[in-house]
């Protein structure tokens, strides 16, 4: 605990704060999911294959900066970056809400991005900071469940606004939030941090893994569409897997690389951010799919849509609670293994049962409440393994790492997710495709995280 607070003060409201701001980013990336469509309506010049770099645009740019950022936070102060990043995330927020054209918009999301990236791995270690060793597994684990109620509320109250005050209203409901955590941040967060901190300012590695996985998410959106020829995308591929083998030799070579690849020496950091990406893809051609079928086969409203999907997130709630504490005792490997286990069997539910009659209660539910305890059990235990064997001196850092490969599996999924299902015949054998990729990523995740290891120091061999 910081040295600055008294053994007496509560490191809750700490928590209550640092979480609050990243439920600000979790909520606005999932009102976006619903607010797509309307997004594209209001932009008549841009086809869907841009209106997605609304959301992978920021999305590239927040995972690139967070490893920078983390190292900022460690440096500067945590409470200083966490409140210039919620302060940037707020304007930007507006930016986005008032820009007239698509390109407006995507460059305000950059800045949001931004903001998302400085707030992100300091409020983390915010936290970290203010509880006792012996309390980290359960409190990563509540700060997960935090970003499981965003996606629990995002659904139902981000499809409501949208189809009632406009896709703007997405943006601009980050604002009296936002504005919230700064007034109560100055007075109830302590500063912390390390200024002999060296920070990772790589723009040589930041940008090649920007152009890189620019140019493969790009190839993956138009490879249906008909845009591109073959040729145009064999070499976008081409340079962006060259790219990324340039990054990795970077950061092997030079004296200060964007990516401490030392810390991958550690087995478990490295098979739990392998599993990471994969998950995370998956997740994310889990949940955007889910708005296609529900006002595209089953042509629910959006805010009925919205609702229909809120049952998975608020599972993940609990169970990211009980998971935490079995895994604060066992370790974290059972727990992703099943977890994973269980996601492929919600995957198989889709793929099996809904039809094109809409049966909410029999062919949709179960799958929602299967979907939301998998989702329960992995992602905070990848969080938490993550950082489980780390020394407190690369907190930041290496949070900032899985962080950023988690975001760079959403931009994948979202990119597969718009090659397979935005179209104008869309059809349910469109999902079946969709949920087979699913099931095949999700069992790799289930085989690369039998490698983890975090089980207490007196109940290992």
């Amino acid at each position: 605990m910081n040295p600055a607070q008294s053994a007496s003060t509560s490191p809750w409201p700490i928590f209550g704060i640092a979480s609050l701001a990243t439920f600000l980013v979790s909520i606005d990336s999932t009102i976006l999911y619903a607010a797509f469509n309307n997004i594209t309506a209001s932009f008549p010049q841009a086809n869907p294959g841009s209106v997605s770099w609304v959301m992978n645009a920021y999305t590239i740019v927040y995972a690139t900066c967070l490893i920078p950022a983390g190292g900022i936070a460690d440096k500067f102060g945590r409470k200083k970056v966490f409140m210039y990043g919620v302060g940037l995330f707020v304007l930007a927020s507006f930016l986005c809400g008032i820009a007239p054209n698509i390109y407006l918009l995507i460059a305000a999301r950059v800045a949001q991005a931004l903001g998302a990236a400085l707030l992100g791995p300091s409020s983390l270690s915010l936290i970290l900071e203010a509880f006792p060793h012996s309390k980290r597994s359960q409190v990563i684990s509540a700060w997960g469940a935090v970003g499981a109620l965003a996606a629990a509320i995002g659904p139902a109250s981000g499809s409501f606004i949208v189809d009632t005050m406009g896709w703007e209203w997405a943006f601009f409901v980050n604002i009296p939030v936002g504005a919230y955590c700064l007034l109560k941040g100055v007075r109830a967060l302590h500063e912390s941090g390390n200024s002999r901190t060296h920070v990772r300012f790589d723009a040589v590695g930041m940008g090649l893994i920007i152009l890189s996985v620019s140019l493969l998410t790009t190839c993956i959106i138009e490879f249906k569409s008909g845009q591109l020829s073959l040729a145009q995308i064999f070499l976008m591929m081409s340079l962006g897997l060259s790219g990324l083998l340039a990054f990795v030799l970077w950061c092997r070579n030079t004296a200060d690389p964007l990516i401490d690849l030392g810390l991958f020496r550690n087995r478990t950091y490295s098979f739990v951010n392998m599993a990471a990406l994969l998950f995370s893809i998956s997740f994310a051609t889990m949940f955007f799919s889910f708005f296609f079928f529900m006002t595209n086969i089953w042509h629910y409203s959006l805010p009925k849509a919205g609702l229909a999907i809120t049952p998975g997130p608020l599972i993940v709630i609990p169970v990211a609670i009980i998971s935490g504490k079995i895994a604060s005792r066992w370790g974290h490997k059972h727990i992703l293994v099943y977890g994973c286990m269980l996601f492929a069997l919600s995957a198989i539910w889709y793929l099996k049962i809904p039809g094109l009659n809409p049966n909410y209660l029999v062919d949709w539910l179960p799958g929602q409440l299967i979907t939301g305890a998998a989702i329960g059990m992995v992602m905070p235990a990848l969080s938490a393994a993550a950082v489980h064997d780390l020394p407190k001196k690369d907190y930041a850092m290496g949070t900032a790492i899985n962080q950023a490969i988690r975001q760079m599996g959403t931009v994948i999924g979202v990119a597969v997710t718009v090659a397979l299902l935005v179209h104008p015949y869309l059809q349910l054998e469109d999902f079946h495709k969709l949920y087979q990729f699913q099931i095949g990523l999700v069992l790799a995740t289930a085989l690369l995280v039998t490698q983890v290891d975090t089980k207490p120091k007196n109940e290992r061999p």
